[in-house]
Order: structure tokens, then C-alpha cells, then sequence
């Protein structure tokens, strides 16, 4: 009896113990909604891709300065681009209308492959010489490039109505 009396006050109530269960669940969920791991690869997603437009940008800029303005020709020759036409990048083989190869820009502007969405790996990621890129170009009748990153619109872990990833110089 009188070990019992002394052990009476110590130990924690089944409530006391569910309260503390639910106060931790809480916490987690509140963290785990914080992080939001899906949007967290959706902006890193779209990050890689503002820099692979940026890189083919530059590298378009790089030869039109180191060719007088002039974007075609040269060696390695350059596909001509139509005003106004916007041009998938892709590989050597087209695979559609509009497709064209930009490989005339490594490894001189770009010193590796051209880059790829990265939502394209694996799935239509074949080698370096048998691609699409997943990216566009276009040039305007003012001799403007835009580069643009369509990929970045199904991106709805992000928002209901993702950025548009285009850039023109």
C-alpha cells in the first residue's frame, strides 16, 4: 500500500498523452505544408530552365557578334531562321515541321550538348546526337532571339498559373 501512494502522482494520463500526439501531428503537417516538396522541384525545375534559356541566348548572341550579325553559315554552318517562324531545338533528324538544329553552337558558345528541359530526362532524353530540347526560338524582323521554355506552364505544383519562361534579346 504504501508503494502505491508514491507511484500514484507520477506517469501521464491517456489524455495527456493524446494531446501530445495531436499538438506534434499539427506541428508536422503545419511543416510539411511549409516545405511542400513538390513545389520546391517544381521551382527548381524552372530555375534550370530561365538558365538553359539564358545559355542559348548568349550563345546565339556569342555568334551573332563573332559573325558580323549574321546568324547562318559559317563552320559549323547554322540553319537559317524564318522571321517570324518559331523553331523547336532539336536534333540533327527532324522529327517535326519546325524543328531545327542548333548543334552549330557547341562546343564553340555552349561546351557541352545543348541543354535540355529537365523535365525531359529520360522520357524523350535519347543521347546528344538524337534530342529535342523542349525549347523554342524565334527570331523577329527587328533581329530580336527569343528563347522560350514552354515546360514551365504545366508546372502547377507552383500556381494555377505558372510563369511563362521567355527570354529576348
Amino acid at each position: 500500500m504504501r508503494n502505491r501512494k508514491r507511484f500514484k502522482g507520477s506517469g501521464f494520463t491517456l489524455i495527456e498523452i493524446l494531446v501530445v500526439i495531436g499538438i506534434v501531428a499539427a506541428l508536422a503537417a503545419i511543416v510539411i505544408v511549409a516545405i511542400n516538396p513538390a513545389r520546391q522541384f517544381a521551382q527548381a525545375r524552372n530555375s534550370q530552365r530561365q538558365s538553359n534559356v539564358n545559355t542559348i541566348l548568349n550563345a546565339v548572341g556569342q555568334r551573332l557578334a563573332d559573325n558580323k550579325g549574321v546568324f547562318t553559315g559559317g563552320s559549323p554552318n547554322c540553319p537559317t531562321l524564318t522571321t517570324g517562324t518559331k523553331y523547336r531545338i532539336a536534333s540533327a533528324t527532324p522529327t517535326v515541321v519546325n524543328d531545327i538544329d542548333l548543334s552549330c553552337l557547341t562546343p564553340t558558345y555552349i561546351p557541352a550538348a545543348l541543354p535540355f528541359d529537365p523535365s525531359a530526362v529520360g522520357a524523350r532524353f535519347v543521347s546528344t546526337s538524337d534530342y529535342n530540347t523542349e525549347y523554342y526560338i524565334e527570331a523577329d524582323s527587328q533581329g530580336r532571339y527569343t528563347v522560350s521554355a514552354p515546360g514551365a506552364s504545366s508546372e502547377t505544383a507552383i500556381s494555377a498559373t505558372p510563369p511563362v519562361i521567355s527570354v529576348t534579346r
